[in-house]
């Protein structure tokens, strides 16, 4: 069965400009995201991998429109969001929401439980009376695993990983299609970690949810996901499903990430790759391909030309003249 695409994205930037001087005159742009394109389906969980400062988190910001994007376009279950109104907009934000990395800034911490989650109830105007959104409020605590008995307290009550569980409970308040969780469990500890991820897994299936999963840390992302785009400095190099990646990686970048993942048995040995140097600046990205400053196979045309990402098989892209020669 093929499923339909929930979200499309084609060409998409996100350019900041830089100011400098006291009359504060354009003084070139960071261009954290540099013309992504892909889908994401219905009911499956999209992993974005990559090195901090890549640009994944303003990529979720942007696909939301928190932040309007410099080009391209956002095409959400057919319509193209780019195209509507503040208005529209603020009335379709219910089929889309965000759960953000850190749990201890992303909850007001003068509001109680009850009134973080009940909130955009009110502002979306959801069920008649308030006796039925506290309903509502006290069943989405408990789908989160927590108890009603809390509602009356503060975040700061709370340890991060119940207040990552609250986040999810106002994320779902909506009855939201898709969900973008930005790294919702870096700042968690390992052990709350894994509760977290199987928490959002048994999410998924309960209320038929679209996660985009972004995060750095690849084994969780490989848990979690049914394919993997990975991204480096504002690009996309390659996509795949994820045993596709894992098992036959074709950029490498990606070899080098997957490298890294440590095994959980250690009489088994694996060749670690290193990369040379540091992630370039967004402001002044490297002519050609992005990643040649780096890579361990760079050619010539590497250094002059940028790939275009390629469907090499069904369902595997890349982005790599290496690749693409071999």
């Amino acid at each position: 069965m093929v499923r339909e695409n929930l979200l499309e994205v084609r060409r998409i930037k996100k350019y900041f400009p830089i100011k400098k001087g006291f009359l504060k005159n354009n003084a070139g742009y960071v261009r954290a995201v540099d013309g992504v394109t892909f889908t994401v389906k219905k009911g499956e969980t999209f992993g974005l991998v990559g090195e901090s400062g890549c640009g994944k988190s303003t990529l979720g910001r942007t696909l939301l429109f928190l932040q309007k994007p410099t080009a391209g376009e956002v095409i959400f279950d057919r319509e193209k969001i780019n195209d509507y109104s503040p208005e529209k907009l603020r009335t379709k934000r219910k089929e889309f929401q965000m759960i953000f990395q850190d749990p201890f800034a992303s909850l007001n911490p003068r509001h109680t439980i009850e009134k973080i989650i009940e909130e955009p109830m009110i502002i979306h105007d959801m069920y008649g009376t308030k006796e039925e959104r506290k309903e509502a409020v006290v069943e989405l605590v408990k789908d989160v695993g927590l108890s009603d008995y809390y509602l009356k307290r503060r975040p700061r009550e709370f340890s991060g990983g119940q207040r990552q569980r609250i986040a999810i409970a106002r994320a779902l308040a909506l009855n939201p299609r898709l969900i973008i969780a930005d790294e919702p469990v870096s700042a968690l500890d390992v052990s709350i970690q894994a509760q977290i991820v199987n928490l959002l897994c048994d999410l998924q299936e309960q209320f038929r949810l679209t996660y985009i999963f972004i995060s750095h840390d690849l084994s969780v992302v490989k848990y979690i996901s049914d394919r993997i785009a990975v991204m480096y400095l504002g690009k996309l190099v390659e996509i795949a499903d994820k045993s596709e990646i894992f098992e036959n990686p074709l950029h490498p970048y990606t070899e080098a990430l997957i490298s890294a993942v440590p095994l959980p048995d250690p009489f088994i040995k694996k060749r670690r790759i290193i990369l040379q140097g540091t992630l370039p600046s967004p402001s002044d990205p490297p002519n050609g391909c992005h990643f040649h400053t780096r890579c361990p196979k760079v050619s010539k045309l590497c250094r002059e030309s940028s790939p275009k990402i390629v469907e090499v098989k069904d369902g595997h892209w890349v982005a790599c003249h290496y690749a693409l020669a071999h």
